[in-house]
């Protein structure tokens, strides 16, 4: 615990990390806005603007953990002050490259800025205020992780209407650039003098477990399944699982104590959270593309378009814990899954015309699905857990968050993309080479090149028209693919999640190798 700070000090400490924070949210998220413009800039394909937006998420998976264990260790404000540098020097970088291999690095760049910055914003909030006000600190936290994604949609949306594509890295190099200033100026430095070890070697299997796995799920539609590449991917993603499983259960002061998966509130818990970000981050991805390339929106338009899922999110998730209350997390989480599944169903009547009625209503159940089930899983973790373990439930929130959304983008976007190249490639016979390449690699080669298509005469009216179906058809399969995860999820939950009157776990556990949990929570 640092120092006791004055009211005033603790305002200005929240203020800071709430910026932080909404700097690494809305980089997920606000990408997806100016996906399009990007592409037709860059000439990135598909599967090149996948890698773009999932590298920064894998990268901060990967580092999350670790990363948080160094700012407890060595110094809160000095992890977060190398954060923030780290991701706005990455960010001020990628204003003036064109290369997409290069911002696929730089936004790893910036994934491994953000995974210093995300859990020391919480545990220098857990150790600014005091025990009483700690609780509404901590709620201004959760809400700002929350609202960060749709107000990094709608700050790239604006962004996007009077400048090019890489004004948002600008947006992210400005907000960098505050909170590191708020950081030397107002941050405490702070550190536990009894912290526990780093685990480098754990560190290096999550992350190998990470990037093979996703590199497997992206670059198989591309280069084929049974390519050398791709199935070594995912022999090293399983391989790097399987040792770090088997190390983190032999250390004494694990990075993630595996163990603690047997209590059904965390088990169930994390599960529910990275399934929902699974579909939610898929969807961001997904649907800005159709309502820019098919539909014609411009970027704010576009963001615009999104606001029911917010508008019914917010107040479904205020109510949701009197609702888990009186049912259990048992019935509330699959209620959850099965409401944005149904959400993502209406979505499959979206077509080329859009009728936007059909897209609020399912971005609505999406969002209502989300509020239900999303604060009962986070509940459902940290109230399987002692005080002492308070910081692991906290962590595992977090890498539930970003491992749903690496996986949502990698699996979505790759099923996005192999469909659309499988329905569009008819329209490419006859065609020049380059043409036909380009336009079976993205949808936004065949709209920046639009003018161009006349020169073929009906062969390239054909491929435009043909170029949108395929996207829609496309879009289609990634939501059917969404659709049965949230709908297995929604039964694992069901078998998993605690029943209405499960016990809590003493205060005393501190672990399930230690013993924690009584009956009712352990499997």
């Amino acid at each position: 615990m640092t120092p006791e700070l004055t009211k005033g000090r603790r305002t200005l400490v929240l203020a800071v990390v709430a910026l932080a924070l909404m700097m690494v949210v809305s980089a997920v998220s606000g990408l997806n806005v100016a996906l399009p413009d990007l592409s037709a800039a860059t000439g990135a394909s598909q599967t090149q603007v996948i890698w773009i937006v999932d590298a920064y998420t894998l990268v901060f998976v990967g580092f999350l953990l670790p990363a948080g264990a160094i700012g407890d260790r060595y110094g809160r404000k000095g992890t977060l002050v190398a954060g923030l540098t780290v991701f706005g020097a990455a960010a001020a970088a990628a204003l003036f490259v064109s290369s997409p291999s290069t911002l696929i690095a730089l936004r790893g760049a910036m994934g491994l800025g953000a995974a210093a910055v995300m859990p020391t914003t919480l545990s220098i909030i857990t150790t600014s205020f005091p025990p009483a006000e700690r609780g509404r600190a901590v709620g201004v936290w959760v809400g700002v992780a929350g609202g960060g994604a749709v107000l990094g949609l709608l700050a790239s949306g604006t962004l996007l209407e009077f400048f090019a594509w890489n004004s948002f890295f600008a947006l992210n190099v400005v907000l960098a650039a505050v909170a590191l200033l708020g950081t030397l100026l107002v941050i405490p430095t702070s550190r536990d003098a009894d912290a526990p070890r780093l685990d480098p070697l754990g560190g290096l299997f999550s992350l190998l477990a990470a990037v093979g796995i996703v590199f497997g799920i992206v670059e198989g539609p591309d280069r084929g399944w049974g390519d050398a590449l791709t199935v070594a991917g995912f022999v090293v993603g399983a391989l790097a699982l399987a040792a770090f499983v088997g190390w983190e259960l032999r250390r004494a002061e694990p990075l993630l104590d595996v163990r603690l998966f047997r209590l059904k509130g965390f088990g169930a818990g994390s599960g529910v959270i990275m399934i929902q970000f699974f579909g939610s981050f898929g969807l961001f991805f997904i649907i800005l593309q159709y309502l820019q390339y098919v539909a014609n929106l411009s970027p704010f338009r576009a963001a615009i378009a999104l606001l029911p899922l917010p508008m019914f999110l917010v107040p479904t998730a205020r109510n949701a814990p009197k609702v888990a209350a009186k049912l259990g997390a048992n019935r509330v989480l699959p209620l959850g899954l099965v409401l944005s599944a149904s959400g993502l169903a209406v979505m499959t009547t979206l077509g080329t015309h859009l009728v936007y009625w059909h897209l609020a209503v399912g971005l609505a159940l999406f969002g209502a699905g989300m509020g239900l089930a999303g604060t009962p899983a986070t509940t459902a973790i940290v109230s399987s857990l002692p005080t002492a373990k308070q910081g692991v439930g906290s962590a595992m929130n977090d890498l539930s968050r970003e491992l749903g959304s690496a996986l949502g983008i990698a699996v979505l976007g790759s099923t996005l993309s192999a469909t659309y190249r499988s329905h569009v490639s008819a329209a490419t016979v006859g065609l020049p080479q380059q043409a036909a390449t380009g336009a079976q690699s993205s949808i936004a080669f065949v709209k920046s090149a639009s003018g161009k298509l006349t020169q073929f005469g009906p062969k390239g009216q054909h491929l435009l028209t043909s170029a949108q179906n395929s996207f829609v058809d496309a879009a289609h399969a990634a939501f059917v693919t969404a659709i049965v995860v949230l709908l297995a999820g929604a039964v694992f939950a069901a078998i998993r999640a605690p029943h209405k009157g499960d016990t809590a776990p003493a205060e005393t556990g501190a672990g399930v190798g230690a013993g924690a949990g009584t009956p009712a929570e352990v499997a």
